[in-house]
């Protein structure tokens, strides 16, 4: 308790999955966190729970922001309404994301066009969006979400991957154009993680067929990655910028989750 005492967090796709455990590990740490997701009900679901447990109690505050990722209007809106509430904001954790299969050949362009707009521009808009809060107070920490597909590739998940290689790239670069003002920025990568994003490509038939292919045979949870968020998000990190940190099982110690 109180890893986190003293930050202002943005968490995105807070609602649920694993941007849900990112916001209750760190309210749990003694954050103020902004819960920001477009799924209203489930997001102030989450937020009217999480304030619920800390009232009166030492840990961090939550709060609820309807947010589009892919809008810089909405990032505007989120972090001049998180300065305001908590305190100038200190935690970046980009995590909203979209997965989609589709071959190359037939995969339609609006499908594309939401994974770019949602993945790799959201997360491009929310470092945009905090950087001059963070440069005026000393520094922070952004957490980008990649992913395992941002490692090495998988066949069928090229617009996917394609974010994720992004993602990975713009968190090096921002690392070297933000460390100077004390603000570190390091890229996460998952692998197959139990949330409702990839129950629905499968449900327990592709549970199982991935925890096979994983070195510890099991798929991930939302728990196995927050304790995660909360390292790169605390002072423990200090000096941890431009890592990309796989957590997966082991999965890319060779090659590829589908090599």
């Amino acid at each position: 308790m109180g890893r986190l005492a003293g930050k202002v967090a943005i968490v995105t796709g807070a609602a649920m999955g694993q941007g849900a455990a990112i916001s209750r590990a760190f309210v749990a740490e003694g954050a103020a966190v902004v819960l920001a997701d477009i799924a209203k009900d489930a997001g102030q679901e989450l937020a009217d729970q999480l304030a619920g447990q800390v009232a009166g109690e030492s840990g961090g505050r939550a709060h609820f922001a309807h947010h589009d990722v892919g809008d810089a209007a909405s990032w505007a809106s989120v972090v001049e309404d998180a300065n305001a509430r908590f305190g100038p904001v200190s935690v970046l954790a980009n995590n909203a994301g979209l997965l989609r299969f589709g071959e190359i050949a037939t995969m339609p362009q609006d499908e594309v066009e939401l994974l770019f707009r949602v993945n790799q521009l959201g997360c491009f808009l929310g470092m945009q969006a905090v950087t001059a809060t963070m440069r005026a107070n000393g520094g922070g920490s952004i957490i980008n979400a990649s992913s395992v597909e941002g490692l090495a590739g998988m066949a069928g998940c090229a617009a996917y991957a394609a974010t994720k290689w992004a993602i990975r790239g713009m968190t090096k670069c921002a690392a070297m154009e933000l460390g100077p003002h004390g603000i570190r920025v390091n890229s996460v990568h998952p692998g197959m993680i139990d949330t409702p994003m990839t129950r629905v490509h499968g449900g327990d038939a592709a549970m199982e067929y991935g925890a096979s292919k994983v070195p510890l045979r099991r798929v991930g949870t939302p728990a196995d990655i927050a304790p995660l968020y909360v390292y790169l998000a605390s002072e423990e990190s200090a000096y941890v910028n431009g890592a990309e940190i796989a957590i997966d099982g082991g999965v890319t110690s060779t090659h590829a989750f589908g090599g």
